[in-house]
């Protein structure tokens, strides 16, 4: 069973690579909640746990972060770039 996480500055186009971000900027979107990653990851297919209380190491408030259960015929870049396409036609 493969578990992959989610954090929000991954998808955040406000943060830099080098701060965090995962996707291309094009892809990306102004700051993303975990409940927005956890719709996202359902609609792809995947299931989705929304831990709250959880800090990414470069930041300072909690956000929380989406851990997604099973995923294991997708990579992780894969995945992300399909969570921030969703992302993306969900805000519009």
């Amino acid at each position: 069973m493969v578990e992959n996480v989610i954090w929000p500055a991954a998808l955040d186009a406000n943060r830099s690579r080098s701060d965090g971000r995962r996707v291309a900027l094009d892809l990306a979107v102004e700051k993303p909640t975990v409940d927005e990653i956890a719709k996202a990851v359902q609609q792809v297919g995947y299931d989705a746990v929304i831990e709250r209380d959880k800090t990414y190491p470069r930041e300072y408030e909690a956000r929380g972060r989406v851990v997604v259960k099973d995923a294991d015929d997708a990579t992780k870049s894969d995945l992300l770039g399909a969570v921030a396409a969703y992302m993306q036609a969900l805000r519009e």
